[in-house]
């Protein structure tokens, strides 16, 4: 019997190998042996809507039309967000956004520029 580590996300025991992967088939995560333990205390990877790894203060541009919440204003397609932060919470990104003031915005729902 192999001696595989446990899955760094639930800590399930049942982890096996699929090529150069670990795989965890209790919550499907997968992690390289080499990265093993080293992401799992780093901070969560953001992705925009395109897959790009987003960092505090890119610029992104919103991609469809977000209604705001509590308000009859709209975020127009292609409105640009300059010096964004991101955050651990419901929604990734802490932005100002001109005209609108503070907001929180999901990743999936921006690209990077």
């Amino acid at each position: 019997m192999s001696t595989l580590p446990n899955c760094p996300s639930c800590q399930s025991e049942y982890t096996y190998e699929d090529g150069s992967l670990l795989v965890c088939p209790e919550c499907a995560h997968e992690w390289s042996l080499d990265a093993g333990a080293e992401n799992s205390d780093d901070k969560k990877v953001v992705k925009d809507a395109n897959g790009n790894i987003l960092n505090d203060g890119d610029s992104v541009s919103v991609i469809k039309d977000l209604k705001v919440k509590g308000s009859s204003s709209v975020i127009k397609i292609g409105t640009k967000v300059k010096n964004i932060r991101l955050v651990d919470e419901d929604h990734d990104i802490d932005c100002k956004i001109d005209g609108f003031g503070a907001m929180k915005l999901k990743s999936e729902f921006v690209k990077k520029i």
